[in-house]
């Protein structure tokens, strides 16, 4: 099939990948422009750029593909651009911007979402993270036929993934992004015989981006509630606390019970470090220091 594709990071990376194996003929790839990145902050290009350039595939990057947007130039230019590449399907996943209807409409069998969650719950920008927040037991994959809203368009196929206990944003969306690529492929492959079936509005919820402002933890809360968040937070944006006079991030760590006054020290033992929480104690397993690399807790104690 002759297509166009939008995505982003590895995630989007591997849908590429698995779309190029299966043979689909993918004559233009769109993905953000390049973004500055680690101590040096030199431009970087996204994994699914990587892949395009070394498979040799028509590229652009707009910053915006709003024709009345504050990059109309972009957006006009990327207009050129699929019109002269006249795809059958746009495969979408993880792009990082809104498709206008002037994209929707112009894909002649429309546009197809691979989004990280069983669909309604978890529309939104962070679905990996939020779903491991929450403490759900287990999440999916949904391809969806896209539509004006946020995440609200009929859907072709699911597939359901356990949340393991240890789960990090990171190995889940791993996770996820094989079933993804292994679904959108099949998506395409039964396109004429597949029936779209309306999102139920029952269960609906909304996966907020995450700001690095909510990596800072909160002690009133229960150790639970945050051992879950270090690991939804793990590896964007982190979580951190101030410890010794700096902050310090958190990697891991477990929900034990106990009490005592929130973010104060409690014993557990010598090269342990745990804090009281509004329910609960939480112990520090592995942790960072600014500049330093993540090593566990009881490495930290012993060099403090």
């Amino acid at each position: 099939m002759r297509l166009a594709f939008a995505g982003t990071p590895e995630f989007a990376r591997i849908a590429l990948d698995a779309l190029l194996a299966a043979g689909h003929d993918v004559v233009l790839v769109l993905t953000q422009p390049d973004r500055p990145a680690g101590r040096g902050l030199k431009l970087q290009p996204s994994p699914v750029k990587q892949c395009a350039l070394a498979r040799e595939i028509n590229l652009i990057q707009p910053r915006s593909l709003r024709l009345d947007g504050r990059y109309p130039e972009d957006a006009a230019a990327a207009r050129a651009a699929l019109q002269a590449a006249a795809p059958e399907v746009m495969v979408v996943a993880a792009y990082g911007l809104i498709l206008p209807a002037w994209v929707l409409a112009l894909p002649r069998r429309g546009c197809l979402n691979i989004h990280g969650s069983l669909l309604p719950r978890w529309r939104g920008a962070a679905p990996v993270q939020r779903a491991i927040e929450a403490g759900d037991r287990s999440t999916g994959i949904t391809i969806m036929q896209m539509d004006e809203g946020l995440d609200t368009g009929p859907m072709l196929l699911t597939g359901e993934l356990p949340i393991s206990p240890d789960a990090t944003a990171a190995t889940l969306g791993s996770a996820l992004a094989v079933l993804g690529a292994r679904l959108v492929v099949e998506a395409l492959a039964r396109l004429p015989t597949l029936v779209p079936q309306p999102q139920p509005e029952a269960g609906a919820t909304y996966a907020g981006k995450i700001d690095k402002a909510e990596g800072a933890l909160d002690w009133t809360l229960p150790a639970a509630a945050l051992e879950r968040r270090i690991r939804a937070f793990d590896p964007f944006p982190g979580c951190t606390t101030d410890f010794a006079g700096a902050s310090l991030k958190v990697w891991r760590a477990a929900a034990l019970p106990g009490s005592g006054a929130p973010g104060t020290r409690v014993e557990l033992g010598p090269r342990r470090l745990a804090l009281a929480c509004g329910e609960g104690v939480l112990e520090l397993l592995e942790v960072q220091r600014p500049g330093g690399r993540r090593v566990a807790a009881r490495d930290l104690l012993a060099a403090a």
